[in-house]
């Protein structure tokens, strides 16, 4: 058989992806990344309000340079041979669109105006709009309508997802309000401009996105009625009726490459464009999930993948997580997912704090020699360090916490510190409080029903921090195996654009095919897991204080 390839695209937080994979071997000719410029620059964000806004010039400058780079060492034959391009992106990333489906940044009257942007998933700025979702969505429930909204998210609507985004932008911004038409995510819109088709009543949505944040689900014959949404708040009335009633898994095809993006990328208009999806659930794909696998995707926040037959696990609704969709993941199957809103964001935040006056006093290239040597350091020191009972606690809390049972609203925290707490002894505590949050996740799933067969985990995190990893498989008490790629949420959205273009017929097929496996495995040590089972009843105590103290 003739050699074929596909291109998995992935938009993290901070850079775009491309990487090019012959969809017969799974062999990567082919990668390239290109950060965002803007976004490097802290453009458009307030961390102070937990305001962050990425510009669609980003993704767009960005997907042509990664995409033409990976290609760029590869045979010409190669780019002959492409059959089809699939994208993941971060999630809840939504964005205010006119008519034609054109993100409000991109009209010269909202070039600078950062309501008209993407609101990154990380952006917390609606927390009192998520509030007042569940508020309605509770009451709604025991009401002559009787419909929960929220039963299969979890019981908790979260402010980093769709509907409170929109909301809090629609009440903050007249211009906004004015001009906005529709809201895409950023997964469906970057999926459609390829195909050169974004009309935001055509285009096809994603399963993942709409069932996972946007409280899309075909019992509720799609999105919230128009009557839950105008009681919200009248400026959401008729919204409803200008987004979607659809959705599609991923293995579909969103159209065909435009002739526009055929050419920029040097690719044949032939080429498949496949529907998009979030990132951890094409991570997951690409690292290989089977049933009762729970993916870690961990890198600045975590996000956790777990699928099940749905005629097994669809009958139960899970508490506290961020949904069960069928779908999601894999075709057929329900996928469930959680995380935690900050991981290597709570490291980062560590050493930022520890080089600050180093930049004040020494300088800028001072203070990146010193961040970019301190937390390989930290770790080197850490994992000699003893675990005791009387070790600090912390909680990892430090962007709100995403799951079990959503609250951005709640703070970090640290309890036992001496005289004696050096930086080592913290960023332990810091680690030990990524893990505990880790294992709060696992104990709700298994506490629900669905059990745990094993865990995969990949990221930047899972590939670089052999500390962290051990930690966490002795906070969890179980084996965690690091998928082969580092790379893995870009295989995962080839594999997803080899089914879309028909190289393979279910995405079973492409994960045989273009799965790279296992290359790490991280055994919990019996010592230390009793001595953390200790600790983390002390986690969990310090944050039922926190949350009641500060609720």
């Amino acid at each position: 058989m003739e050699n074929q390839y596909v291109i998995g695209v992935d938009f993290g937080t901070d850079s775009v992806r491309a990487l090019v994979v012959n969809a017969q071997t799974g062999e990567a000719v082919g990668t390239h990344v290109h950060d965002y410029s803007r976004w490097k620059k802290g453009l458009y964000c307030n961390p102070a309000q937990s305001q962050f806004r990425q510009h669609p010039l980003d993704y767009l400058e960005g997907i042509e340079a990664a995409i033409t780079g990976a290609l760029s060492n590869t045979p010409a034959s190669v780019r002959q041979q492409v059959a089809g391009i699939s994208i993941d992106t971060t999630g809840s990333t939504p964005c205010a669109v006119d008519e034609t489906g054109l993100p409000l940044a991109l009209r010269p009257d909202f070039v600078d105006n950062p309501n008209g942007m993407f609101i990154l998933w990380k952006d917390h700025t609606g927390n009192t709009e998520a509030a007042e979702i569940n508020d309605l969505a509770h009451r709604w429930d025991t009401g002559p309508r009787s419909v929960d909204y929220t039963k299969y998210v979890g019981g908790i609507y979260s402010s980093e997802w769709f509907w409170a985004k929109i909301l809090h932008t629609l009440r903050i911004d007249e211009a906004v309000r004015q001009q906005a038409f529709s809201w895409v995510e950023h997964c469906d819109w970057m999926s459609a401009v390829l195909t050169g088709t974004t009309n935001p009543l055509t285009l096809k949505r994603s399963r993942c996105a709409a069932g996972h944040k946007a409280l899309w689900h075909s019992e509720f014959g799609g999105l919230p009625s128009d009557e839950f949404l105008t009681q919200l708040d009248p400026l959401l009335h008729g919204l409803r009726d200008r987004l979607f009633s659809d959705t599609y898994t991923a293995d579909e095809p969103m159209g065909t490459l435009s002739a526009e993006w055929a050419e920029k990328l040097g690719l044949s208009t032939g080429v498949v464009v496949g529907v998009g999806a979030f990132d951890a659930h094409m991570g997951a794909v690409g690292a290989e999930i089977e049933p009762y696998a729970f993916v870690r995707i961990i890198g600045t926040s975590t996000c956790d993948i777990l699928m099940a037959p749905t005629h097994e696990i669809g009958h139960r609704l899970i508490r506290g997580i961020c949904g069960q969709v069928d779908g999601s993941v894999a075709p057929g199957m329900l996928g469930l997912e959680a995380g935690q809103s900050a991981f290597g964001d709570l490291y980062a935040w560590f050493a930022q704090l520890l080089t600050q006056p180093v930049r004040e006093l020494l300088g800028n290239e001072a203070a990146d020699t010193m961040v970019a040597q301190l937390i390989p350091h930290l770790s080197q020191q850490a994992e000699q360090l003893p675990v005791t009972e009387t070790d600090p606690i912390a909680l990892d809390w430090i962007n709100g916490r995403r799951t079990p049972d959503a609250n951005h609203t709640l703070k970090a925290a640290m309890s036992g510190l001496n005289l004696g707490t050096d930086a080592p002894r913290v960023f332990k505590a810091l680690v030990e409080a990524t893990a505990f949050g880790s294992r709060s996740i696992v104990d709700r799933f298994i506490d629900e029903g669905v059990p745990i067969k094993k865990v995969i985990a990949i990221g930047g995190v899972a590939k670089k921090s052999p500390f962290v990893m051990q930690t966490l498989a002795d906070v969890l008490n179980k084996p965690i195996q690091v998928a082969q790629s580092d790379q893995a949420c870009a295989l995962g959205a080839a594999m997803f654009a080899a089914v879309a273009a028909g190289v393979h017929p279910n995405l079973e097929a492409a994960q045989r095919a273009m799965g790279s496996g296992f290359d790490a495995e991280y055994q919990p040590r019996p010592a230390q897991v009793d001595v953390y089972q200790t600790l983390y009843q002390k986690y969990v105590q310090l944050g039922r204080f926190i949350e009641g103290a500060t609720a």
